[in-house]
This record gives structure tokens, sequence and C-alpha cells, in this order.
């Protein structure tokens, strides 16, 4: 198991900046659990050998018969997205954190290079999320939508855009924007999912923009989750900052000047 950077850590919780590329726990219906063995390392690993004392904190979930283990796991991130992400210690903690997301007082913010440039620097998207008709791995928002909607509020800032010459071909296909996002809900692919909605997906999404070619040097979804900011068990109001992996400091450094 490779490394992972603990950003802070307490008796209550830690917070790390998970690598892209890494799932946080095994999904059966993914094929990375058979007969109730992980096929792929996941951040439970991790947990399970660098915290051990964490293994009974948390729910775990059954999938077609297959029990799946979340130690801590209060909240997920993509295998392909990078950042903060909290770790629940002790059950009293996982309880609390679990109330929080649910109450939605905790406030995270997300970057992201997005294929595309804006009429305004920032907006809403308050569209609800259901599935999508000709795809069960992927959800979908607008027309076309079928099953369960569920709300889905995203905010959106637009913090730089440029044009890179290299994929200029055609009407604005050389257009792209660097992009705070910050969610009020925690649906399933959300900011993923609104920024195809707008027609502006996330660079190198291959699940909802797969006719689009990798960009910007991504070989992966440039997506971060950049800042994570709640109440803490104790009372005290607690903001992380996860730096920034290498692939977005290159695309920063290349295009905005960061």
């Amino acid at each position: 198991m490779s490394s992972i950077d603990i950003l802070l850590e307490n008796k209550d919780f830690l917070v790390i900046n998970k690598p892209a590329g890494l799932v946080v726990h095994p999904s059966a219906s993914s094929g990375q659990v058979t007969d109730g063995k992980t096929t792929k390392e996941t951040l439970v690993d991790w947990i399970l050998q660098e915290r051990p004392e964490i293994a009974g904190v948390g729910e775990p979930m059954t999938v077609d018969g297959v029990v799946i283990n979340r130690p801590g796991i209060v909240h997920r991130l993509d295998e392909e997205t990078s950042g903060a992400l909290i770790i629940a210690k002790t059950q009293k903690s996982f309880e609390y954190f679990k109330q929080q997301f649910k109450d939605r007082t905790i406030k995270k913010e997300y970057h992201a290079f997005v294929w595309g440039h804006f009429r305004e620097a920032s907006g809403i998207i308050d569209e609800p999320i259901g599935r999508n008709k000709g795809d069960f791995r992927r959800w979908h928002a607008g027309r076309g939508v079928r099953g369960e909607l569920r709300d889905a509020i995203t905010d959106w800032k637009v913090a730089h855009e440029f044009v890179d010459e290299a994929y200029a071909q055609g009407t604005q296909a050389g257009q792209f924007s660097f992009m705070h996002l910050f969610p009020q809900t925690g649906r399933t692919h959300q900011l993923r999912v609104h920024m195809k909605y707008l027609q502006r997906p996330i660079v190198s999404d291959s699940l909802y923009a797969p006719t689009r070619p990798a960009a910007l040097g991504f070989p992966r979804l440039a997506l971060h989750a950049r800042r994570i900011s709640f109440v803490d068990p104790s009372g005290e109001p607690v903001s992380v900052e996860a730096p920034y992996p290498p692939d977005f400091v290159a695309a920063l450094a290349k295009y905005c000047n960061v």
C-alpha cells in the first residue's frame, strides 16, 4: 500500500489527502469484490493497516449478498478524484459526522478543469439527478432522466479561462475553464453530472464525456476535493485544505500561471 498524506488528526477523526486512482471501498457491483475478497487495493486496506483500531467503526453494507466493510468511512470520493476526505476514528464521531452530512452542515470545495468558457462568472445549478436511461453506471440531470429524482444543488465559480491550441480544431474545442465548485448536496457523481448538464464536462471524464480526448495532461478525471470545512465533535470549527497533486500543479502552472 502506497503512503497517504494525513492532513489533520486527533482522537476523533483524521482528514487525508486521497490520491487519484485509489478506491475508497470495494464495490460488489463493479467486480472489486469476489466471494468476500477484495480484488483491488482500497482506502479501507490502508485504514486497516495503518489504523487497525478503526476496524469496528462505522456501518458495513451488503450488496448482492456480499458484506462490504467500510471502517470509519462517512463519505466518499470517486476513484479518480483526489483530495480531502474525513475518516471517523470512533463510533461516536462516525455518528456525529454522519448526521452532519445528513444536515448538510459540512462544506466542501472542489477544483476542476472543464471544457468550454462561460457567459457568467458564477452561478447555481439546481437540477435533480436520477438514473441515465441508456447506461446504468451513469447518473443524469435534465431531459431523459429516469427513476427516482434526488435534489442536487451546486454553486460554481469560474477562476480562470484559457485556450489550448492543441485542442482548437472546431468551434470552442480549445476553450477550457478552471472552476471552483461547491456542492450543497452530496449526490453520487453530482459535480460530473452537473457540469455535463451545463455542457461543460470535466476534463478527462471518460464516463460523462467519452467522446472527448484526455486533455491538459490529465490521464484521469480533472477533479480535486480542495477543501472541507466543518465543526468537529468538540465544537471547534475546522477547515482543511488538500494540497494539489502533481497533475493539478502542472496544469495550473502552464495554463493559469499559478
